[in-house]
């Protein structure tokens, strides 16, 4: 592990993590107002996108028991496969969101607020966490492991939090689709 730590992120990193994290959800919001004409809906994607965000709650679980354990490889490996997760997540997300309209939801009294907090949270926490992810991830093929490790205790509660309130979202209005 490398002792020392730096305050800033290699600047060739820094200019790509700042273009993603702005680019990433400027396009996403873009491409969810528009409907491709004359396509099927992709409406078995929900389930498909759910479950990816199920399994990537159990990725980060298990690569936070690996590095527990010292078992770094495992931890990397791990944590590769949950970044690439969140991207065909996101690519599902975003081509449903083309080929559909959005569902309503149709629950109502108290769960509504409940409902409406939960999914207000998880989104602007999945933006937020595109740099912090990036961020984690750069510092840790840096070797800068104590940098890496005094962010990823803040990342990975934020990440997982988001990949547990997806697979919410989508149980809470499932009846609606």
């Amino acid at each position: 592990m490398k002792a020392n730590s730096t305050s800033k992120e290699p600047q060739k990193y820094g200019k790509l993590i700042t273009l993603v994290s702005i680019v990433v959800p400027v396009l996403v919001a873009v491409l969810f107002t528009i409907r491709i004409p004359n396509v099927t809906s992709l409406d078995f994607l929900p389930p498909i996108y759910a479950a990816i965000n199920a399994l990537t709650a159990v990725i980060l679980i298990v690569a936070y028991i690996a590095i527990r354990n010292k078992k770094i490889k495992l931890h990397e490996s791990l944590m590769k496969i949950a970044i690439g997760l969140s991207l065909v997540f996101l690519a599902m997300y975003v081509a449903y969101h083309m080929t559909s309209d959005s569902t309503k939801y149709g629950g109502q009294g108290i769960i509504s607020y409940v409902y409406y907090f939960i999914l207000i949270s998880h989104i602007l926490l999945s933006i937020g966490i595109i740099p912090m992810v990036l961020v984690t991830y750069v510092r840790a093929i840096s070797k800068r492991f104590i940098d890496h490790k005094k962010i990823a205790v803040i990342t990975f509660p934020i990440w997982l939090y988001i990949a547990i309130t997806g697979v919410i979202v989508y149980l809470m209005i499932s009846p609606y689709y």
